[in-house]
């Protein structure tokens, strides 16, 4: 994936392992790679994969900062152009991620910094100073926009379950490396937000999208959204190290894996999502990757095996079915019938050695003996 003519990785490789030089470069995709070899640096010391880290954070700085009105772009073309200048949340929340986590790695002071402007940027411009949290998307020149939506397949609504918990994932390992009170109370707040606005209080299930008074506009329920929440509040709660929320946020991250569950097939996988009447049962890899770090996180809190069982039947069921051992990393998904889907791409706009990559090294950092 690696581009040596253009600089940085190609925007895309599909699910047959072509890749595609001409493919427009995401932003998300980017700082993911960033994030993921960054931390793979950290915890296993291979001088390769901060040389990976390296390219992606080099690119990074160079082409997807908007150096006239700040931020950072949501799309380049295949040469470093800018395609599209949107300042959406979601994504200047993974540029934090990734940058941190390069500066964990390696003391990078120019990612500090790069990573600081951007928190000081989404704190202008996308919190609530009203009733809390964190609107959608901008414009490039950080005005208002009519279609605020992530993706097509996205409610246009002002706050979503998934901005936010990207947003508490990127401010979390922020706080790791500058301990800013300002920061701190946000990391607060957003906590508290999930706990009392976003988590459903009689399914525990995640609210996805929200009006700006906190009102649900869905009835979509996102099994590997509750699964991967289940654990980064805990995290996060850990990080910011204030007793009584994280004691708090604990028991309702235990309720809501439980709702997860709900997703469960007798193979160990979990299932996409929840419509109405409509239930989508393929089994997508970023889903049961992090219902293994769910379960696990569950284990650690509960001490209940019957935790730690789902976690290790998750595992099997991906290196069984999810891994591609053909044509390398993991597939997309596979259907109900476990037949793989080659339709979509190994790596591209959504999809990198993020949540796989992120799941495999948690399980190395944690749990090794």
């Amino acid at each position: 994936m690696i581009d040596h003519v253009n600089g940085g990785f190609y925007g895309r490789i599909d699910g047959n392992g072509v890749v595609y030089p001409q493919a427009d470069k995401g932003c998300i995709l980017n700082a993911r790679i960033m994030w993921t070899f960054a931390s793979a640096y950290r915890v296993l010391g291979n001088p390769e994969y901060l040389k990976y880290a390296t390219i992606a954070k080099d690119y990074f700085l160079k082409y997807f900062i908007d150096k006239e009105y700040k931020g950072i772009y949501w799309l380049l073309d295949y040469t470093g152009k800018m395609v599209n200048g949107r300042k959406q949340i979601y994504a200047q929340s993974f540029s934090i991620y990734g940058l941190s986590e390069y500066y964990r790695a390696t003391k990078d002071e120019e990612c500090l910094q790069v990573a600081i402007e951007i928190y000081r940027l989404i704190e202008k411009y996308s919190f609530d100073k009203n009733l809390e949290g964190y609107f959608e998307a901008f414009s490039r020149e950080w005005g208002e926009l009519e279609d605020i939506r992530l993706s097509e397949r996205d409610a246009n609504e002002k706050k979503t379950m998934n901005t936010h918990l990207h947003i508490l994932e990127a401010y979390t390992n922020l706080y790791r490396v500058w301990k800013d009170e300002g920061l701190k109370e946000q990391l607060r707040k957003l906590l508290v937000v999930f706990a009392d606005k976003i988590v459903n209080q009689k399914t525990f299930h995640l609210n996805l999208f929200l009006d700006e008074n906190w009102n649900c506009k869905s009835d979509v329920i996102s099994y590997g959204h509750d699964i991967e929440a289940s654990w980064l509040l805990v995290e996060a709660a850990h990080v910011l190290g204030d007793e009584a929320l994280t004691h708090k946020i604990q028991a309702i991250c235990l309720k809501i894996a439980n709702a997860a569950c709900e997703g469960l097939m007798s193979d160990g996988s979990m299932i996409y999502e929840k419509a109405g009447n409509h239930i989508d049962t393929d089994r997508h890899w970023w889903v049961n990757a992090e219902a293994l770090l769910g379960f696990m996180n569950a284990y650690e809190l509960s001490g209940n095996a019957g935790y730690l069982d789902k976690a290790l039947a998750s595992w099997k069921f991906i290196s069984k079915n999810l891994v591609d051992k053909d044509k390398g990393e993991w597939l997309w998904s596979v259907d109900k019938d476990l037949q793989p889907n080659r339709n979509d791409d190994k790596a591209g706009f959504w999809k990198c050695p993020y949540h796989n990559g992120r799941m495999c090294l948690e399980v190395i950092e944690k749990y090794r003996v």
